[in-house]
């Protein structure tokens, strides 16, 4: 932002002078941004102490003992009805006046709002700009009878008399009436004048017209407290909450104003979401539609226990919908009815998606309730006992207590960081190669095998055997138990690894406090208890992220030199200062269950209305916004999404919860995932793309992305085993890596690079190392495929005898496939596309273009397999053929001379693994100059050289791939190969001069356009050899 930019700008400045005040007086425009006649203000003034003179008129007579309190709040309601139904019906009579008029206008909709033409006091235009009217005449009649009772209550709860007997204090009554009336006053003209535009705003358009009833609600729960109170007199806190309440009431506008009351749906949802969650054991769901269904069959549930007539009856039924209720059902229903239609009529244009369910899976459902029901009535009726330290049921406290140890071990050593501090020694420091990161990762997967069954079978299991022992159970009809078992029983398999924290924090405080009269043993039963762990469980989880958050903000406001500004320092002493209030505020925030928000991204915090988690209105994807990014993740989902699979499973993102939000990066991409809802086996997540980085912030952001994961993925293998994550505190903590196939955008701009002196003196060093890596790699494969033929003609020999012709013809057409195969591989691993596919020599390659497919079935437009046909060197020639060629030379020599031969002595190898790697004899040059051959030694990377050998894997040669690797690595006969292999190559490339190329010449040699030289020639005669040199090149 920088210290010099300001907030608030002043257009911006001069709109929020224009909003602020109408938002805090529920509606009424008293700074229009041009002239209007005193009549506009005026009217708005009269309109908004309507309700207060009207009910004023109750309170006097009231007051001078003419009328019963209860009569003067009907006449004052009835006067505010009549009052409401005037205004709307003149609404309505302007708009039919004008409404020819308004059809010959020709008005500019962008200034509509802004600027109108007033001709008189109670005009058209007049009543049209103050009073808008409402949309539905439901609304009309419903929102003008609600005026009138809030007025009606509204003079009763502030009656001088009746405050006046609640604090005994004359000043405290006036200031009450006073500021109560304003508040009635807002909440008036929000429902029946003119709607105010609300800080917390949830839906971003109001339909229904929903919004004018959110102030005259939280009036109604005030008022609704008074009236408790005045039935009820004997409740000492119902009186406290009324004292406290009238005070709060006064300081309503400003809850409204800064948008930490929740609008009605959103109130709504969030309740729902944590009776759900708190109450009935469920979890928040992914959907509106489903978080509705759920919370009705879970209530229904939750009520019918209390109605069953025997302990072993309400054991069975609640253990039973526990599990159910814990699967994924809308997506089982799918499923089968997917398979329905299927049976009654084939097709094949169905979604794979939704046949990742098989018949395995409802099979193991069935045994599991099968055996959780046999399990529960068991223990509950042959095993009953009272809690002691030796009973049943402390002995299951004690497994649980181990294996809670054991899970979350197994759980830590997952990641790539143990507890977000130590780096972990068991995960693989280096991802740049997929092979021996997946290689070394196996390890831990048999790790996360183990704990994977321990948490969903094992642990449930105990569980189930802890509640059933329990002797509350026994306490038929009882509210208490009916609510806390049944919740019990069903997290248990809604989110094992809470339940498990829960119970075993439970089960501990039962230990140490047994035998004791307090309340926690005396007045609750253990589903009670849970219940109670599970909201300080997760309110504290709350606490400490939003003090984490608030105490980053802080520091981040002064270390940031972004973020710095002239008055930062003020406000860090500021928050110092009052440190209590703002630790109130975080407190406040982590209780509701709602955001804490840092006001302009400064260290001014404040609470953000609660929720649900999903934190939008619409179903998921609704508001997408589909552009040319779209496509690559569109590409990537459903390969990320089952890579999420088996990260969820071996618990390397750690604990798993609805609400948990992870940040995904590749390239220039960055995902942003929300796990929705959780449940036994299943999660529904939402997958977000974010723009790809354009603009210099986002750039900036995703290079501290960056910084962050590659300290962690990167440069780990540099820092020690055991060494302190230098980001620990950030908002980001690197858990694991993920294999996806994915579509590569990356866009790399070589201006200035490309052309640089230290690139072009660089150029020949990487030439080296790269061509070094497509020899070696091209040699494995090779070999790999020669003695895969080999073995298939053995089988092959021994089988069939007869047509023997025949079946070696076969063979070697197998073979060149093999090699044809390997040659696209390669072509596959090295390709530029072919864009600048220009071949010097005159001899063509065929080449075989196919459409690629990645392996979830998505085809990338543009993409080709290459394969070169005629690349295959015969292995069946004479030895003296194989290792001979035709020495160069000028003037051609004459017919019928003797042609001299130069022949290759064999090479020996000292190694076995050796064999693989052997470069043909004919991609040596064999008039090679002594000279620079030793200028090659000098220059060839021998570091580079070992490590490409390691990267190589040995698994199938029979012996150890250890030793077999550190033989080959001393084979000085191979590394002499090379080294002769890339001088041939080297030298026909860049000739004979030691000078570095020039960005013209790198240009054209890209394109093909290498300078003439003998050593071209004799590299442009073997086609395979010089594709390879080419493209290594490129």
């Amino acid at each position: 932002m920088g210290p010099d930019v300001p907030l608030l700008n002043d257009y911006k400045q001069e709109f929020f002078w224009k909003r602020f005040p109408q938002t805090i007086l529920g509606g009424p425009r008293f700074k229009l941004g041009y002239s209007a006649p005193p009549y506009i203000y005026i009217n708005q003034v009269i309109l908004f102490l309507t309700p207060w003179v009207l009910g004023g008129v109750g309170t006097v007579l009231y007051e001078v003992h003419i009328l019963e309190d209860y009569y003067a709040a009907a006449l004052s309601a009835g006067l505010m009805l009549i009052a409401s139904f005037v205004m709307q019906l003149l609404n309505q009579y302007a708009r039919r006046k004008t409404s020819t008029i308004e059809r010959l206008q020709n008005q500019n909709t962008l200034t509509d709002e802004d600027d109108f033409d007033f001709s008189s006091c109670l005009g058209s235009e007049t009543v049209k700009f103050i009073i808008p009217g409402k949309k539905f005449i439901a609304n009309l009649i419903f929102h003008s009878i609600l005026a009138g009772v809030l007025c009606g209550l509204g003079t009763w709860y502030l009656m001088p008399h009746r405050i006046d007997l609640l604090y005994k204090n004359t000043g405290g009554t006036i200031m009450i009436f006073i500021f109560g009336w304003v508040t009635i006053c807002i909440g008036e003209y929000s429902l029946i004048v003119n709607s105010a535009t609300e800080t917390a705003t949830f839906h971003a358009q109001d339909t229904y017209e929903i919004t004018p009833l959110l102030r005259p609600v939280y009036i109604f729960a005030f008022i609704a407290v008074d009236l408790a109170h005045r039935f009820i007199t004997s409740v000492p806190a119902l009186v406290l909450a009324n004292k406290v309440l009238h005070i709060v009431f006064l300081f309503l506008p400003f809850l409204w104003a800064l948008g930490i009351l929740p609008p009605l749906d959103a109130l709504v949802l969030w309740g729902m979401e944590q009776i759900l969650e708190f109450i009935l054991g469920g979890s928040p769901m992914s959907s509106n539609l489903r978080l509705l269904v759920m919370f009705i069959i879970s209530v229904v549930i939750t009520i019918s226990t209390y109605f069953i007539p025997n302990s072993i009856g309400l054991v069975l039924f609640i253990a039973g919908f526990g599990f159910i209720l814990s699967l994924n059902l809308a997506e089982t229903g799918i499923v089968l009815k997917h398979h329905m239609k299927k049976q009654r009529k084939p097709t094949n244009d169905c979604d794979s998606s939704l046949w990742k369910m098989t018949w395995k899976e409802p099979v193991m459902y069935c045994v599991i309730l099968i055996l959780v029901l046999l399990e529960s009535s068991l223990l509950h009726h042959y095993c009953y006992s009272t809690f002691s330290l030796q009973s049943p049921q402390a002995i299951v406290g004690y497994c649980l207590i181990i294996l809670l140890a054991f899970l979350w071990i197994l759980k830590e050593i997952q990641g790539a960081y143990i507890l977000g501090i130590v780096r972990n020694p068991f995960f693989q420091n280096d991802i740049r190669m997929l092979n021996v990161f997946m290689k070394k990762q196996s390890r831990l997967q048999k790790a996360a095998l183990v704990r994977r069954v321990l948490l969903m079978l094992v642990s449930p299991f105990a569980m189930v055997a802890y509640l059933s022992l329990d002797t509350s159970l026994y306490n038929l009809h009882s509210v208490s138990v009916c609510i806390g078992f049944t919740r019990a029983y069903r997290m248990i398999w809604q989110n094992t690894e809470n339940a498990m924290l829960e119970m075993v924090v439970v089960s501990i405080v039962q230990l140490f406090v047994f035998n004791t009269n307090v309340w926690w043993n005396v007045g609750l039963d253990t589903g009670i208890r849970i219940i109670l762990v599970a909201i300080i469980r997760d309110r504290l989880c709350q606490l400490v992220s939003k003090l984490q958050f608030a105490l980053t903000v802080l520091l981040t406001s002064w270390t940031e030199k972004k973020q710095r500004r002239k008055s930062t320092s003020s406000l860090i002493t500021v928050n110092i200062i009052f440190f209590p209030m703002v630790l109130t505020f975080i407190i406040l925030s982590a209780l509701l269950s709602s955001p804490l928000l840092a006001l302009f991204t400064l260290p001014v915090f404040l609470v953000g209305f609660p929720r649900p988690i999903r934190s939008w209105p619409g179903a998921v994807g609704a508001a997408a916004c589909v552009c040319a990014d779209t496509v690559y993740y569109q590409q990537m989902v459903p390969g990320f999404a089952a890579a999420l699979q088996s990260a969820f499973a071996s618990g390397s993102l750690g604990l798993i919860t609805a609400g948990s939000h992870f940040l995904c990066r590749f390239q220039d991409r960055l995902i942003w995932l929300l796990v929705l809802e959780r449940g036994y086996s299943y999660c529904c997540v939402n997958i977000k793309g974010l723009e790809l980085q354009e603009t210099s912030c986002h750039t900036a952001e995703a290079r501290r992305v960056d910084e962050v994961f590659e300290m962690a993925f990167e440069q780990a293998e540099n820092s020690g085993r055991l060494n302190l994550n230098n980001h620990f505190g950030n908002v980001l903590t690197p858990c694991t890596v993920v294999p996806v196939r994915v579509y590569s955008d990356a866009r790399n701009v070589l201006s200035g690079i490309i052309d640089s002196h230290e690139n072009l003196k660089q150029f020949k060093e990487d030439f080296i190392k790269v061509l070094l890596w497509v020899l070696i790699q091209t040699c494995y494969k090779k070999s790999r495929a020669k003695e895969n033929t080999e073995a298939e003609q053995k089988e092959d020999v021994t089988e069939k005898r007869q047509g023997s012709l025949d079946t070696r013809q076969a063979e070697y057409n197998e073979s060149s496939k093999d090699i044809e195969s390997y040659s696209g591989e390669v072509a596959d691993d090295w390709s530029d596309d072919d864009i600048f596919e220009i071949l010097p020599h005159p001899k063509k390659t065929g080449v075989k273009p196919a459409v690629a497919a990645c392996a979830d079935g998505f085809s990338i437009p543009g993409s080709v397999h290459t394969v070169h046909v005629d690349s295959y060197v015969e292995q069946d020639v004479a030895v003296d053929k194989l290792y001979s060629v035709v020495g160069f030379g000028l003037p051609a020599i004459d017919k019928g001379n003797t042609t001299h031969v130069e022949r290759f002595k064999m090479v020996e190898l000292n190694s076995s693994y050796s064999k693989f790697l052997t470069l043909p004899q004919n991609w040596i040059l064999g008039s090679l100059m002594g000279l620079k051959l030793s200028e090659m030694k000098q220059m060839f990377p021998s570091d580079w050289y070992e490590f490409v050998l390691t990267q190589l894997d040995f698994q199938h040669v029979n012996g150890k791939p250890s030793v077999l690797l550190e033989e080959g690595i001393r084979d000085r006969a191979l590394k002499e190969q090379y080294i002769k292999g890339l001088t041939s190559i080297y030298f026909a490339f860049f000739g004979m001069e030691n000078s570095s190329p020039s960005s013209a010449w790198l240009f054209r040699a890209y394109l093909g356009g290498i300078p003439w030289s003998v050593s071209l020639d004799w590299l442009t005669g073997n086609p395979e050899l010089f594709q390879l040199a080419l493209k290594a090149f490129r």
